[in-house]
């Protein structure tokens, strides 16, 4: 990445949160998460409380990319095909057609995700990792960008699927959007309508992919690299955990840093990257020990002691 470009990314990205945070007002810490999810071609799990914007901030980030837009209402009953798609037999062409799903979209919201069947919760497994979809053994892409927004209710759980470790660890990052300050919260009720109707697109999907692809050019220094492998092993080190954060989970803390590298400006990553989005990229992927679980410790609470304890790289390694 030529600082031209990076001064052109961080731009774009401004832009973009800007346009966002004109429907989410008061949130763009948790605009700028997703739209770093967005562009790092990642998934991003929502666990927050009824009414707290969900459904705005995919369809704000889908108009604002001039993408399209989806809802799944995910229930008991929900079948796998009612959101991948499916074959049908047509009599007049005397040939199968396949019907897509509600999953071929620019932004997926995937709205209380845990009520689903395991079933149907593991339909979606393929799509978020390989980015296409197989009915009838013919595979189908679903696009670019392609970013699922799945949302979890914490207070109710009554009928409720947990969701299973495997599909946890394919949501690269997880965030809660939470209440709005007095003052966004005024200005909301003043309004009293669906502001993410006025919203004008500010890049094309098109432009997403280039983004992208200039991400993944950021460079990361060895010792950087070396933090976040330390990070992650201290995850899996600590006497509270069951099971630590995965590769998979280095992975993406690596593909995030790069991402809110360039949207700062920068074509390289430095240690603040990864300490900024290390707890939503790795608490969700750490299971507690049952005594810790009982005891009250949160998977956030480890993520901070390990970054507490692992010091950051100070010097270039050779």
């Amino acid at each position: 990445m030529t600082p031209e470009q990076s001064a052109w990314f961080a731009e774009t990205f401004d832009a973009l949160v800007s346009n966002v945070g004109l429907a989410l007002l008061g949130k763009e810490h948790t605009i700028r998460l997703a739209l770093t999810a967005m562009v790092a071609e990642g998934h991003i799990l929502l666990e927050d409380a009824p009414g707290t914007g969900k459904t705005s901030l995919a369809k704000a980030i889908s108009a604002t990319v001039q993408g399209t837009h989806h809802r799944i209402q995910f229930t008991p009953d929900l079948l796998p095909s009612d959101v991948t798609g499916v074959t049908i037999y047509d009599q007049g062409t005397q040939r199968f057609e396949f019907h897509p799903g509600p999953v071929f979209a620019s932004v997926v919201l995937a709205d209380e995700i845990n009520r689903a069947s395991p079933k149907t919760q593991a339909a979606l497994l393929e799509v978020m990792e390989e980015g296409n979809v197989t009915v009838d053994g013919i595979t189908h892409a679903v696009g670019r960008p392609f970013m699922v927004i799945a949302t979890q209710n914490p207070i109710e759980q009554a009928g409720t699927y947990r969701l299973p470790e495997a599909q946890l660890d394919r949501f690269l990052l997880k965030t809660s959007l939470g209440y709005p300050d007095r003052a966004s919260a005024i200005e909301i009720l003043a309004g009293a309508k669906d502001r993410t109707a006025s919203l004008t697109a500010r890049i094309t999907t098109q432009a997403v992919g280039t983004m992208a692809d200039l991400a993944q050019t950021v460079h990361i220094e060895e010792a950087v690299l070396d933090y976040i492998a330390r990070l992650t092993e201290g995850t899996r080190e600590d006497g509270r955990t069951a099971l630590g954060a995965s590769v998979r989970g280095g992975l993406a803390l690596v593909r995030c840093s790069k991402v809110w590298a360039a949207s700062e400006g920068r074509e390289f990553v430095v240690p603040d990257d990864v300490k900024a989005l290390a707890q939503p990229v790795l608490a969700h992927r750490i299971i507690l020990d049952s005594e810790a679980e009982f005891a009250g410790v949160t998977q956030a609470e480890v993520v901070a002691r390990v970054l507490e304890t692992t010091a950051p790289p100070t010097v270039r390694v050779a």
